[in-house]
């Protein structure tokens, strides 16, 4: 009886949270699964304070320590004083059929303390799209099925932006947005009259003004410091840590369990459907069981990917629900391939008063209401302005007050763009067990087979030729260009696998994030998803967690599980 609950959730990262927070309210006893340490507000942010001259190499990294670690070292935000949230390469090892840079954070709370926090909706045509244009399977869901739920979301975490009324990326329920600064601004009329383009301060989960809701997690107002991802002393921006997991312990329904890695869901073959998860503690290498009516598998794509590949049976011997050999494919990510920034001259007696910890948008332009360019898909433009913080042409003077003065002075102004954009999900592109090789829990190595095609290349070049165009358009001189073809994994938005279908045959989940052939199972991370879309894909696992734990519920009090 100690190791039963009404609902187990795998991993207590953004969806992960969710659906502990979802089920608590609503009366189940939910054992929360982590793999890692456990992380308290505030006790477990060792830099949340500390000047960046307190550091030995002011934050940076030795040589060494990126040698150890050559994947979780090129990931964004991964730094001296952030190190401690990610994974070291060596603690989970996988296979890289193909260059895949898997970036992980083992602890509570998940990646919801490293994330980037972009928060902007889908629109109803990143949900049509992939069917329309014949890149993808139908989802079984649109927009106006999620919606209510993106206000359920947005309301309690705490989105900050401005209401556009723009197609590309719906209003949601919003606090205050960050003011654009000078150069933005320039930035927003210029593409406004000459390519009819918006330009947009981004929606970010910050708590610019808290309401009451954000006042009872214990959360304060974002002081626009923009060192989140070292945990934030303010709860200024969402994750597990500071508001969904401390909300699901005040229900009093909540138990944690960190050290636990999951081997695999347990199938009863006489029930016919999953009574529980069998876990390894990572200290003591002890197999336990634990026991539940549903399960909520949340713990990130790839990991959840695994644990189902690995929950195996004599009914499921291929894994759990994969009658049609699906799971595990049509694996897909966010394209960060190309980036560029401009100087911009004047401006020079403007400067702006915070650390900004958000970024500009330029909503989707492209293939919206018809396939308009030689790709598939759209793209989102991450942009800012900026002014360097030392002017290095006009010092001349090496000593002294007048040395002081000049080395105080900012330089140039300049702005920046990078694209996201839509890749194609395809069955080639897909994660499996290694037959032979197990880590040090005596689970099968992941081996991972991701990697780009021709459409994403096309798609980089367009957005290279239409971004120099913006910005030249705007004055910018000196515009460096960078195609990094980095990795996937580095947008750290990888998706699918068991992605969510109206056609058992054709998909491992339902409109409910079920799945077709195990119905007390439910999948709400990225592994769920039918296609990437463009925008920033965390705040859809949100909402779909919370749209899935309240209809899993009432057919739990119905009796259907």
């Amino acid at each position: 009886m100690e190791n039963t609950f009404d609902a187990i959730v795998i991993g207590s990262g953004i969806s992960g949270g969710w659906a502990a927070k979802e089920l608590c309210e609503k009366g189940m006893k939910t054992l929360v699964l982590e793999r890692g340490r456990n992380i308290e507000h505030l006790r477990d942010y060792p830099t949340m304070n500390k000047p960046l001259w307190d550091f030995k190499y002011r934050g940076a990294i030795t040589k060494e320590q990126a040698d150890e670690n050559p994947f979780i070292s090129r990931a964004a935000g991964y730094d001296a004083t952030t190190s401690h949230f990610f994974v070291k390469d060596a603690d989970h090892p996988y296979v890289q059929e193909k260059p895949f840079d898997w970036i992980r954070g083992y602890q509570v709370g998940g990646k919801s303390l490293i994330w980037g926090r972009a928060c902007a909706r889908w629109c109803e045509t990143d949900f049509t799209a992939p069917k329309r244009y014949g890149y993808g399977i139908e989802w079984p869901i649109g927009y106006t099925d999620i919606a209510p739920w993106y206000s359920h979301v947005e309301r309690f975490i705490g989105v900050c932006g401005s209401k556009e009324g723009i197609e590309t990326m719906p209003d949601g329920e919003f606090l205050p947005a960050y003011e654009l600064n000078c150069v933005e601004q320039h930035l927003r009329d210029t593409l406004a009259t000459k390519f009819n383009r918006h330009y947009v301060s981004g929606r970010w989960a910050h708590v610019t003004e808290p309401q009451e809701i954000h006042i009872k997690q214990g959360r304060g107002q974002c002081q626009n410091r923009n060192q989140c991802m070292r945990g934030c002393p303010y709860g200024g921006y969402f994750s597990s840590v500071t508001s969904t997991l401390p909300w699901a312990e005040e229900t009093g329904n909540l138990t944690i369990r960190p050290f636990s890695v999951v081997h695999s869901i347990i199938y009863d073959e006489e029930k016919q459907k999953a009574i529980g998860v069998r876990i390894v503690d990572t200290n003591t290498k002890e197999e336990i069981e634990y026991y539940a009516k549903i399960i909520f598998a949340n713990a990130s794509a790839l990991n959840t990917n695994l644990i189902l590949l690995n929950s195996i049976s004599k009914r499921f011997p291929n894994g759990l629900g994969n009658d049609n050999g699906l799971l595990g494919k049509y694996i897909c990510f966010h394209s960060y391939r190309a980036g560029m920034s401009g100087e911009f001259e004047g401006y020079e007696d403007k400067y702006y008063k915070v650390s900004k910890p958000a970024e500009c948008i330029i909503p989707n332009y492209r293939n919206v209401k018809e396939q308009d360019t030689d790709f598939v898909g759209g793209y989102v433009i991450f942009s800012g302005a900026y002014r360097e913080k030392l002017n290095e042409n006009g010092i001349t003077e090496t000593i002294g007050e007048n040395f002081k003065e000049q080395i105080s002075a900012p330089g140039k102004w300049g702005a920046y763009m990078y694209m996201q954009g839509e890749t194609i999900p395809k069955e080639s592109n897909h994660v499996r067990l290694s037959p032979d090789q197990k880590d040090q829990w005596g689970i099968p190595l992941l081996i991972t087979a991701v990697d780009y095609d021709d459409n994403d290349d096309r798609m980089v070049k367009d957005f290279v030729k239409e971004g120099k165009a913006m910005l030249e358009a705007a004055g910018a001189k000196n515009i460096q260009i960078n195609e990094n073809r980095q990795p996937p994994g580095l947008d750290i938005h990888e998706m699918g696998g068991v992605r969510m279908g109206k056609d058992p045959k054709t998909s491992l989940l339902n409109e409910w994030n079920q799945m077709h052939l195990c119905k007390n199972v439910f999948v709400t991370d990225g592994a769920c998803m039918t296609s990437t879309g463009n925008q920033s894909p965390s705040i859809l696992y949100m909402a779909l967690t919370a749209r899935a734990v309240n209809y899993a519920v009432e057919e739990v009090r119905k009796g259907n599980l």
